[in-house]
């Protein structure tokens, strides 16, 4: 199965579900069955490095997730990935908009394609403080060990 996590820049929110998934796949029987990467709707980062905030949040949840490189999502990506999931609905919508072929697998919404919560939203925390860091790493985390639980009933 091969998974792309979706966010406006690639430098926050997105970065740091690629790294809590990898991280809770790397420590289950999925690890080899399951590709992760992640992107965002614009370029404007493209080859930086995550925000340094959500690289340090990340860090002190014991992922390292430095040596990312934010891209933005391209027409290849709807042939490559199963899902695309998406941290809101304008991110969604943005997918959408761009999508020559769905996806095999389709778009949607990160924490509720992983059971965690219903329409959920992944707040972008880059006006924020390393509270909402926090508060993103929760709800990525907690995606990624749905994610894997799903992956074991399936």
């Amino acid at each position: 199965m091969n998974l792309l996590v979706v966010c406006l820049g690639n430098i926050c929110r997105s970065p740091m579900a690629e790294g809590a998934l990898r991280a809770r796949l790397a420590a289950s029987p999925f690890a080899r069955q399951v590709r992760i990467d992640s992107a965002g709707t614009g370029g404007w980062h493209a080859g930086e490095p995550p925000d340094p905030r959500a690289i340090a949040c990340a860090r002190r949840h014991g992922v390292d997730i430095s040596g990312q490189r934010a891209r933005q999502l391209s027409v290849r990506d709807f042939e490559t990935f199963d899902w695309i999931l998406c941290a809101d609905h304008a991110n969604v919508r943005d997918v959408l908009r761009v999508a020559p072929v769905p996806p095999r697998g389709g778009v949607g919404l990160l924490l509720e394609w992983a059971g965690v919560e219903a329409a959920g939203e992944v707040p972008d925390p880059y006006t924020g403080g390393p509270e909402d860091f926090e508060r993103v790493w929760r709800l990525v985390d907690s995606a990624a060990q749905a994610v894997v639980a799903r992956l074991a009933v399936n």
